[in-house]
């Protein structure tokens, strides 16, 4: 039988039914229908004694189709049924695992009597990342096979396993190698007359007598991690319901629930985002015929923490890294601190020792820049400061190999002007990594004027093996995110004088969502940083902080106070400073209400994201969202900034901005792009 991307075959007495339904056998609605014709034609086939479900391709189903959400294909031959309909069989069907199952391709799995998978296989129901829950029945079936801390634990954060947990947990029944579709049809045979089936539906021994406190004592030590967030608790009351409730009760809790979160603003965001994240990978103006430079070694130049950190990414990719240094002892120290922190991974179990050896085997320090010549990259990592940075790339220029690409890790300087010092200004790109470099997913690639694009297309592909998430970006001061931040941290300041106090402000940042407040992250960051380093020349209460050695954490004293557990309280001496700059400034104090700092330090974020869409900084809405949650941890169930103004409505955010005005400033302007947009009652995003 064939059904679209369904195809069935009888292998002696055994119905395989295949899928391919590239890339990742995503559970359409043409695979749904074509499973449901597989279990009739295994029915109604008495010379049929089982059925095996496999996947062509690199992976078994790796869960729903997210293009039907929201659309009429979603709601006809729903999952729930096709996977009630497998395990209501009476036929045994065994599921033959390969690759990724995951969400509904997990639950096709768990509806299955038996589970056969090849050894690097992965199990999840990373659903919760989309804002949603397991809703074919996963929630129920899954703590009933592999227990509920292994079920909570999966479905409130997406974690995915491996072969060998999912056999220990009891999710799989054999782990196999060589031919699996062999081994499966084997296990198919073994089992054909095998009555009563094992359904996972009716397995209790794991969800009975739970003691209620494994929900509270998770809830609790999860709490920070969940903070805003509406999925993790709905998959949690769900499992809840599997230990409480008989399976078809459980399922209509699960039921329930599902529609809840799918109808809900968090369920839209995270699925907006989740395609946000993969149009940001499409660079617009590019020939379809460009092709990618051949990177086989890079070159970093600086190995303080972003040098470190950049030449990490590299050498987990296994890519070799020559590093540069001016100094001994500054070399030693950074390539010290690099084996340290792979070291502190290996400590947590997420690497070997062999794979800290083979990175760090990997890099080459050097106090010779003439060792940069052959490389195929160059990215520069010193201080933000031009004049240094010109005077490395035009050493660059005069050393390094024709066709290598040279790159400046710069946080806000012009890349034009930079690339104008060589003779080769089409062979020049930003990478501006987020600190710390080896952890921080995004990357801002910036695109010059006279950026080639094969270089543009390279720095792409090389952000994806390396594992960040990459946006290109134009020319600008800041480019997309540090721009955007600056009228943030200006109006913050400003609020500061006029009567709100750092903990007000930051205390509205993190309820919104943030992980910390403005003045929270210059206290993380270092309130130094960027200050002109003259005591006697104090212009703002930054300035005053940084005189008095306040520069944050790492001095215990920034905008907070802090103990030697780094935990903050709110400074008498901070609130001295404001207050004899607010009299030096002849600023009236007043209450400021919660609602006008979101106004002031949010909105005004929303109208920056708009000039920088309209002066083509950015190429889309959606990649500025995807800056701002993986660079500065906008919470994701709010869609990114752009996102949330649309949701918010356009004209509310005008309105706000309008009713602020005159407090801003005349260096405050509006966008041209929000005003038409909120006008024609119009959205930044789709």
């Amino acid at each position: 039988m064939t059904s679209g991307p369904i195809t069935t075959q009888i292998h002696h007495d055994i119905l395989v039914v295949t899928s391919n339904n590239p890339p990742v056998n995503a559970l359409g609605l043409a695979v749904r229908r074509g499973l449901v014709a597989a279990i009739e034609e295994a029915e109604g086939n008495d010379a049929v004694k089982a059925v095996v479900i496999r996947c062509e391709g690199q992976t078994f189903f790796a869960g729903a189709d997210v293009s039907e959400f929201g659309t009429p294909k979603a709601f006809e031959q729903m999952l729930p049924t096709v996977v009630d309909i497998i395990e209501n069989c009476t036929k045994p069907v065994v599921a033959a695992i390969h690759g990724t199952a995951l969400g509904g391709g997990l639950e096709v799995a768990l509806a299955s009597h038996y589970r056969v998978a090849d050894k690097t296989a992965k199990f999840g129901v990373p659903e919760v990342k989309l804002g949603i829950l397991p809703g074919a029945g996963g929630t129920q079936r899954l703590p009933r096979v592999a227990g509920v801390p292994l079920a909570l634990e999966m479905a409130t954060t997406g974690k995915m396993i491996g072969a060998k947990e999912a056999s220990e947990a009891g999710l799989i029944d054999r782990i196999v190698e060589g031919d699996l579709l062999q081994h499966a049809v084997a296990m198919a045979e073994e089992v054909k007359d095998i009555r009563p089936l094992p359904k996972s539906s009716e397995k209790q021994d794991k969800v009975s007598g739970v003691d209620p406190s494994v929900f509270a004592d998770f809830r609790k030590a999860n709490a920070r991690k969940f903070r805003g967030f509406d999925a993790p608790e709905a998959n949690i009351q769900c499992i809840e319901a599997a230990t409480a409730k008989p399976y078809a009760e459980g399922v209509q809790v699960e039921r329930a629930k599902f529609m809840e979160l799918m109808s809900g603003l968090q369920a839209r965001a995270q699925q907006y985002f989740f395609f946000a994240e993969r149009k940001a990978a499409k660079i617009d103006g590019i020939p379809e015929d460009t092709r990618p430079r051949t990177i086989a070694k890079v070159g970093v130049i600086g190995a303080g923490t972003m040098g470190g950190g950049i030449s990490m990414n590299f050498l987990s990719a296994g890519i070799p890294v020559t590093i540069f240094e001016m100094n001994q002892e500054a070399l030693d120290r950074g390539t010290g601190i690099m084996r340290k922190n792979y070291e502190a991974t290996a400590a947590k179990g997420r690497m070997s020792a062999d794979q800290v050896e083979q990175a760090m085997g990997l890099l080459t320090p050097t106090l010779d820049f003439a060792a940069l010549a052959d490389c195929d990259l160059i990215i520069e990592a010193v201080f933000e400061q031009m004049e240094i940075k010109k005077d490395i790339f035009t050493r660059l220029d005069a050393t390094v190999k024709q066709g290598a690409i040279l790159a400046s890790n710069t946080s806000y300087l012009n890349i034009d002007e930079i690339a104008a010092v060589t003779k080769r200004p089409e062979d020049v790109v930003g990478l501006h990594f987020f600190s710390p470099a080896n952890v921080m997913k995004l990357l801002e690639v910036v695109r010059g004027a006279k950026t080639a694009p094969d270089v543009l297309v390279t720095a792409m592909l090389l952000a994806k093996k390396i594992k960040k998430v990459a946006v290109v970006a134009g020319v600008c001061h800041g480019f997309i995110g540090n721009r955007m931040l600056m009228p943030r941290q200006v109006e913050a300041t400003k609020l500061l004088l006029e009567g709100a106090t750092p903990e007000q402000v930051d205390r509205v940042h993190v309820e919104f969502g943030m992980p910390m407040g403005p003045f929270q992250m210059a206290d993380l960051a270092g309130v130094d940083i960027g200050w002109h380093r003259d005591p006697t020349r104090i212009e703002n209460i930054r300035d005053a902080l940084a005189a008095e050695g306040r520069w944050g954490q790492k001095k215990q004293a920034g905008f907070y106070d802090y103990d030697d557990k780094r935990r903050p309280s709110p400074s008498p001496r901070v609130q001295e400073i404001i207050d004899d700059f607010r009299a030096k400034s002849g600023v009236e104090k007043r209450d400021i209400s919660d609602e006008e700092i979101v106004q002031r330090t949010l909105y005004t974020m929303v109208n920056e994201g708009a000039k920088i869409l309209e002066e083509g900084m950015a190429q889309r809405a959606s990649d500025i969202d995807v800056v701002w949650v993986y660079g500065y941890g906008w919470p994701v169930y709010r869609g990114g900034p752009m996102f949330w103004a649309d949701s918010e409505g356009l004209q509310k955010i005008v309105d706000g901005l309008e009713a602020q005005e005159s407090r801003m400033g005349s260096d405050f302007t509006f966008s041209k792009l929000l005003l038409d947009k909120a006008g024609n009652n119009e959205k930044f995003t789709r």
